[in-house]
C-alpha cells in the first residue's frame, strides 16, 4: 500500500502546466487543508503537553527526535524554548539524523543510520519524554530513538502524517496528522511540515501554559539574553503591573531578570526571596502570587 504523503495529488500532474495563480492556489490552499488536520489531535496534544509538562517538573530531559525536513521542525521548536519560556537546556536534547545541519545541505542517507542512538539515549529514563517525528511513520531513526526511549521507561510522543505508522506502536501518545497528499508528490516539507510544526508548538506552548509561563497570553518566563528580549521583558512588566518604565528596569534589574520575579516586586514584594517564595507556593503560575500578594496572604510587607 502506498502511503497517503506519498500518493500522488489530484493536481500534482498539472503543476508545471498551470497557469501561475492556479499553481500558486493549489499550493496554498494544500497546506491550509493539512493545517486543518491538526484540529482532530486536539486530545491527544494536549495529553502530549501534560507529560512534557510533568518531565521537567520532575527534572527530566525532553528529547526532541525526527530526520530530514522533519528534524528541522524539531529543532525549531526546541531551540526556542529557552528564549520563550525559560527551559534550561540541559533538559532539552535534539537527536537530529546526522546532526543539525550548519549549511545548505541535508544529507538524506542519515535517516537510517541508527547504531549511535543507544549511546545517544543510554541515561534515558521514566523521568524524560521523547517527541518523535516523522512524515511516514516509518523512519528508522526515528523508529529506533522510540523504541530505545520506551524500552528505557521514556514517554514517548509520535507525531506522523500516515494513521497507520509503525511509530504509533512504540508511542504513549499518538499524534495522527492525517494530512492531503502533497501537491508536489512526496514533498512532505509542505503540507506534511506544516501540520507537525502547529501540532509542535501546539505541545510545547500548552506544557509552558502549564508549567505557570504564560500569565495573559504573554511570556512571563522568557529569557532575556539579548536587546529586543529586555525590551520585551520590560514591557511585559509594566502590562502586568501597570507601572512606568523606570519601574520596570528597576524590578528586573533587582530579580535579575526574571519577569514573574520582577512583577511581584514591582506590585510590592519586599525581595527576591519572598516573590520567589511565593511563586513556589503557587507552583510558578504568576496569576495565584499576585492574588496573594494584594491579598497580603503570601508576600509578607
Amino acid at each position: 500500500m502506498t502511503l497517503k504523503t506519498e500518493q500522488l495529488h489530484a493536481l500534482a500532474s498539472t503543476l508545471d502546466v498551470a497557469t501561475i495563480d492556479v499553481a500558486t492556489d493549489a499550493l496554498v490552499s494544500n497546506q491550509v487543508d493539512a493545517a486543518r488536520c491538526v484540529l482532530a489531535c486536539r486530545d491527544v496534544i494536549r495529553a502530549g503537553a501534560s507529560a512534557m509538562a510533568k518531565t521537567l517538573r520532575n527534572g527530566g530531559t525532553l528529547y526532541y527526535v525526527a530526520a530530514g525536513s522533519s528534524g528541522l521542525m524539531v529543532a525549531a521548536d526546541a531551540m526556542e524554548l529557552g528564549g520563550t519560556f525559560g527551559i534550561p537546556v540541559a533538559q532539552i536534547e535534539i537527536l537530529m539524523a546526522g546532526g543539525v545541519p550548519t549549511t545548505a545541505h541535508m544529507p538524506g542517507d542519515v535517516e537510517d543510520e541508527v547504531d549511535k542512538l543507544p549511546v545517544l539515549l543510554a541515561n534515558v529514563s521514566d523521568r524524560d519524554c521523547l517527541i518523535a517525528v516523522t512524515a511516514s511513520g516509518s523512519t528508522p531513526y526515528t523508529l529506533r530513538a522510540a523504541e530505545l526511549a520506551r524500552a528505557g521507561g521514556a514517554t514517548v510522543i509520535g507525531i506522523a502524517n500516515n494513521s497507520q505508522a509503525l511509530l504509533f506502536e512504540t508511542s504513549d501518545h499518538a499524534i495522527a496528522l492525517d494530512t492531503p497528499s502533497e501537491v508536489l508528490s512526496g514533498s512532505t516539507r509542505m503540507g506534511a511540515g506544516t501540520a507537525q510544526k502547529i501540532a509542535l508548538n501546539t505541545l510545547s506552548t500548552l506544557m509552558g501554559v502549564e508549567l505557570g509561563h504564560v500569565y495573559q497570553g504573554l511570556m512571563v518566563n522568557l529569557k532575556a539574553d539579548n536587546l529586543k528580549l529586555l525590551a520585551r521583558a520590560r514591557g511585559i512588566v509594566r502590562q502586568v503591573t501597570q507601572v512606568d518604565e523606570a519601574t520596570a528596569a528597576s524590578a528586573l534589574t533587582r530579580s535579575g531578570g526574571d519577569v514573574k520575579i520582577a512583577c511581584l516586586l514591582a506590585l510590592g514584594a519586599q525581595s527576591p526571596e519572598l516573590a520567589r517564595a511565593a511563586l513556589i507556593r503557587s507552583q510558578g503560575h504568576l496569576g495565584p502570587a499576585i492574588a496573594r500578594l494584594h491579598s497580603h496572604d503570601t508576600i509578607p510587607k
